[in-house]
C-alpha cells in the first residue's frame, strides 16, 4: 500500500480544532489531515508500518477528537432504551454496549458505545456515551431532545477529557505498568474507574482496530504523560490511516461511508444490535419490523477485488453489465495484502461466492462477495 493513498476523510468547514495531544504529534513530524473539524495525524512514520504495529505488537492513537458524555439520573436506562433498537437493561455495572441511535426510518444517526456504571442507593444510573466526532452536535440534540430533563444530568465533556486507544496483542503488557488494577481481569467490552499514572481514569477494554486493548479517558495533562510514557516504552504511535486500514480488515463500519441517515441496521449488517425479543418499542422499531417480515432489497457486503486493484469510497458495483451498488469503503489490506471492500448490493447478489464487477477509472474489475470479517485475530 502506497503511504499516500490515506483514506478518504471527512471534512467540516471552519476553523480546525486541535486536541490536547496535537503539539507533541506535530512535534514528531506527523502528516495532518482535516477530519470531522479536527486536525488529526493521518500517519506517523508511514500506515503499513504502524498498521502492522498494531497487529503484531502495540500502537497508541490519539482519538481525543470523539465525543464524550457523561449521563446521570433516575430511569436513566429506561430513558435511553427508546432511542436504540438494543435491550441496555441487561447491562451490568462496569459493562458496555455497542449500539446506533435511529431515527423514525430506522436509519442510523449514528453508532456509539454506551458504558454503563451502574446504580447508587438512591436509585440514580450513571453511564457514558462515546460517540463519533463528526455528528456529536446531532448526537447530542437528539438525545437531549428525547431524554426527560428532569433529574438528568448531561455533561458534554468532549473539549476536556483525554482519549487515548491503546491497541494489540502486546496492547495490555505495555499499559499494565501505568495501572494499579490488573488489566487481565476486565472482560472485552468490560470498563472501570481506576488511576493510570497516579491520577484518575476511566479504562474501556475496547476498540476499533479487530485487536485487543484499552480506550482511556484522562484529563489532558494526564493524556499528555502517557502518549509520552507509551512510546518511551516502544508502542508505536499510530494516525487515522492505520486507524481505516485496520477497522477496514475487521470488517468494522465507518459512519458517514458505510452506515448512515439512510441505512438501516439490517441493511448495514448489524442485525445483531436489533434484540428484538427482550426489548420493547423504540424509535424505528415498526420500519425494523417490516424490513424483517419482508426483507431488505439491499445489504452491506464484503468484497475482494481480483488481483491489487483498490475500489473506492463511492464506486459503482455492476452485475450483468448493470450498475447495481455502490462501494463505501475500500483498501489494499496490509494484514492480508488483498484489495478489500465493503458494498452495497442488492440482496440476490449479497451470498457469499457471488461475482460482481467494480468499475475503476473506467475499467471493470472482478470481485467476489467474500464472509466478513476480512480479518480475525488469532485465538
Amino acid at each position: 500500500m502506497d503511504d499516500r493513498d490515506a483514506p478518504a476523510l471527512a471534512i467540516e468547514p471552519g476553523p480546525l480544532k486541535r486536541t490536547p495531544l496535537y503539539e507533541q504529534i506535530a512535534a514528531q513530524g506527523a502528516r495532518m489531515t482535516e477530519f470531522s473539524g479536527w486536525e488529526m495525524p493521518v500517519q506517523f512514520t508511514g500506515i503499513t508500518h504502524e498498521h502492522q504495529a498494531v497487529r503484531t505488537a502495540a500502537g497508541v492513537f490519539d482519538i481525543s477528537h470523539m465525543g464524550k458524555f457523561y449521563l446521570q439520573g433516575q430511569r436513566l436506562l429506561a430513558q435511553l432504551q427508546a432511542l436504540v433498537p438494543s435491550d441496555l437493561s441487561r447491562l451490568q455495572p462496569g459493562e458496555a454496549q455497542y449500539t446506533v441511535l435511529l431515527n423514525p426510518q430506522a436509519g442510523i444517526i449514528d453508532d456509539l458505545i454506551f458504558y454503563y456504571q451502574g446504580v447508587d442507593s438512591a436509585g440514580v444510573e450513571t453511564g457514558w456515551l462515546i460517540v463519533n466526532a463528526a455528528t456529536k452536535s446531532k448526537d447530542k440534540a437528539w438525545i437531549l431532545g428525547h431524554l426527560e430533563p428532569t433529574g438528568l444530568t448531561f455533561q458534554d465533556v468532549s473539549a476536556t477529557k483525554s482519549l487515548l486507544a491503546v491497541q494489540g496483542p502486546r496492547a495490555i503488557a505495555q499499559l499494565q505498568p501505568f495501572v494499579p488494577i490488573d488489566l487481565t481481569s476486565i472482560p472485552v467490552f468490560g470498563h472501570c474507574l481506576s488511576e493510570i499514572l497516579g491520577t484518575p481514569a476511566f479504562l474501556a477494554r475496547t476498540g476499533y482496530t479487530g485487536e485487543d486493548g484499552f480506550e482511556i479517558m484522562v484529563e489532558p495533562e494526564t493524556g499528555q504523560h502517557l502518549w509520552r510514557s507509551l512510546l518511551e516504552a516502544g508502542v508505536t504511535p499510530c494516525g487515522l490511516g492505520a486507524r481505516d486500514t485496520l477497522r477496514l480488515e475487521a470488517a468494522l463500519g465507518l459512519y458517514g461511508q458505510d452506515m448512515d441517515d439512510h441505512t438501516t441496521p439490517l441493511e448495514a449488517g448489524l442485525g445483531w444490535l436489533v434484540h428484538w425479543d427482550s426489548k420493547g418499542d423504540f424509535i424505528g422499531r415498526s420500519v425494523l419490523e417490516q424490513q424483517r417480515q419482508a426483507g431488505v432489497s439491499r445489504k452491506l457486503v464484503g468484497l475482494q477485488m481480483q488481483g491489487r486493484n483498490i475500489a473506492r469510497h463511492d464506486y459503482l458495483v455492476f452485475h450483468a453489465g448493470k450498475p447495481v451498488g455502490k462501494i463505501t469503503s475500500g483498501t489494499l489490506a496490509p494484514t492480508l495484502q488483498r484489495a478489500i471492500a465493503l458494498a452495497y448490493v442488492p440482496t440476490d447478489l449479497a451470498k457469499v461466492g457471488q461475482t460482481v464487477e467494480v468499475e475503476i477509472r473506467g475499467k471493470l474489475y472482478p470481485a467476489t462477495v467474500v464472509k466478513k470479517p476480512f480479518y480475525r485475530r488469532p485465538a
